[in-house]
């Protein structure tokens, strides 16, 4: 080889080794230049790792805080709900044992004379069903009819226009003061045509001890004309025709008809609202609506034998503001029992007329009630 051929090829080895190391250089170079690239890249990657895995651990924890809140109040809630069932089972575990104390005056009720006691104790529910109401009401009335066997209307009268005239008299005052008053009242007028032609002033003072004597003196001379006028001087036996009287209303239209013409009529007094919702036979006030409910209680033929077993009961034993529930009959079947006195003894000294060995109201009673050991009323002045 010449020299020339040889330096030639040393040049182009060096040439070659030149370019080698140069392309080398740029390759390194060019992977330094993608190595920050690929670094940023990797840590935004992991940024944003971070980040999501931050917001998830915050939903987590917001989630577990909701659950947490939850579940608390679900907690509260079913310490709420087991407060309450245990109260309310505290109040039912207490109503029978008011319902066991209506059972003692059983044997009270033996003490009174004429009456039988309950043989089984009926208290009435809550839901109590039509049917269950209908028996009940019944049975009270039967009770009351061994206790009342001599109950009778408590005016003293012998015909349907003393009964009438009687009966307009007795409101707001008692029968008894009624019968002491009548007996002057008829003796001087003894008929309708008699008390229409009276002197209306002649008549206020007869009736002064009956108090309101104007008004009622107004009413019975009115209505003493009416039947003169439109009936021929006799009391009408239609409750159409009654009520149409001066002074007479349904009630004392039906104690005429019932007790002067022998017509069934159930007498709404104020005894007889009092006990028939005492009783929960009803709920209504007006006593119309009283008598339309209580009528459908009853066959019609009860209807005036219960209106006076109703009000003697009301008048003797079931008082208005202090009931002798300690000597009372119906006691185990009457939802009221507890509201009076329950001690036997002390019950018994609250009973009234004939119960309480005193007085009746008439001056003149039915040979029954004297037969029971009933009393006649004193005149009055008598004491």
């Amino acid at each position: 080889m010449t020299k020339a051929a040889s330096a030639k090829k040393a040049a182009s080895a060096k040439k070659a080794a030149s370019e080698k190391k140069a392309a080398a250089t740029k390759q390194t170079a060019s992977a330094k230049e993608a190595s920050p690239v690929k670094s940023a890249a990797s840590a935004k990657s992991a940024a944003s790792a971070k980040k999501a895995a931050s917001a998830k651990k915050a939903a987590s924890a917001k989630k577990a805080a909701s659950a947490k809140r939850t579940a608390s109040a679900k907690q509260a809630a079913s310490k709420t709900s087991a407060a309450q069932k245990a109260s309310k089972g505290a109040a039912v575990k207490k109503a029978p044992a008011a319902k066991k104390v209506a059972v003692a005056p059983k044997k009270a009720t033996a003490r009174l004379k004429g009456t039988a006691p309950a043989k089984a104790v009926v208290h009435p529910p809550g839901d109590e069903s039509p049917t269950a109401l209908v028996r009940r009401a019944r049975r009270i009335n039967r009770e009351l009819a061994e206790v009342f066997p001599y109950a009778h209307p408590e005016l003293d009268f012998e015909n349907p226009f003393q009964l009438v005239v009687a009966t307009v008299l007795s409101a707001q005052t008692t029968d008894l003061r009624v019968n002491q008053t009548t007996p002057a009242l008829f003796a001087k007028y003894p008929t309708p045509e008699d008390l229409a032609a009276a002197n209306p002033e002649e008549v206020e003072e007869i009736l002064r001890p009956c108090g309101f004597f104007r008004a009622k003196t107004k009413s019975v001379i009115g209505l003493s004309k009416a039947l003169v006028e439109d009936f021929g001087g006799e009391v009408p036996g239609r409750l159409e025709d009654l009520v149409k009287l001066p002074g007479v209303g349904r009630k004392t239209a039906f104690v005429v008809l019932g007790n002067a013409f022998g017509r069934p009529g159930i007498t709404v007094d104020t005894h007889f609202q009092r006990l028939v919702r005492r009783w929960r036979w009803t709920g209504e006030t007006d006593p119309d609506k009283i008598e339309a409910a209580i009528g459908a209680l009853f066959p019609k033929s009860d209807w005036t034998d219960l209106s006076h077993h109703v009000i003697w009961h009301g008048r003797r034993i079931c008082h208005a503001r202090k009931p002798a529930c300690g000597a009372c009959p119906i006691a185990p079947l009457c939802p009221a029992y507890g509201e009076g006195e329950t001690d036997p003894e002390k019950a018994k000294k609250l009973l009234k007329y004939e119960k309480g060995g005193f007085p009746g109201q008439r001056l003149k009673p039915p040979q029954a009630y004297l037969d029971a050991g009933g009393k006649p009323a004193p005149p009055l002045g008598a004491g």
